[in-house]
């Protein structure tokens, strides 16, 4: 699995996640959560809806372990995340800008899609 996936994070995690080098699996999954520029939106509005202070990172997936899995009971069945398995190093983050929400709380397409 090569190419750019994005992964949410909020400004504060991601100035954690710089100072240890890595991204960190969460929440004792073992993987790293991300998105394609298709689906972002998807967990931006259930897990940030109406923050400010939120940052979409595309991350080149060159020589990380990533699979497609389902999300959530209530995603589109078809509908298959990419999860990165293990830390990602932060210097497998090509990009980051601000994901700002829209004035009724829910996040637009990412910049550039």
């Amino acid at each position: 699995m090569t190419g750019s996936l994005l992964h949410l994070i909020t400004v504060a995690d991601w100035a954690l996640a710089r100072a240890r080098g890595a991204l960190a699996p969460t929440h004792g999954d073992g993987f790293v959560h991300l998105s394609t520029p298709e689906q972002v939106q998807l967990p931006a509005n259930r897990l940030f809806a109406g923050r400010t202070d939120v940052l979409v990172l595309v991350v080149d997936s060159t020589g990380l372990d990533v699979r497609f899995e389902p999300g959530l009971p209530d995603d589109p069945p078809e509908m298959r995340f990419p999860h990165a398995y293990g830390p990602v190093p932060t210097s497998a983050v090509i990009a980051g800008m601000p994901y700002p929400p829209r004035s009724d709380g829910t996040f637009p397409p990412p910049p550039g899609h």
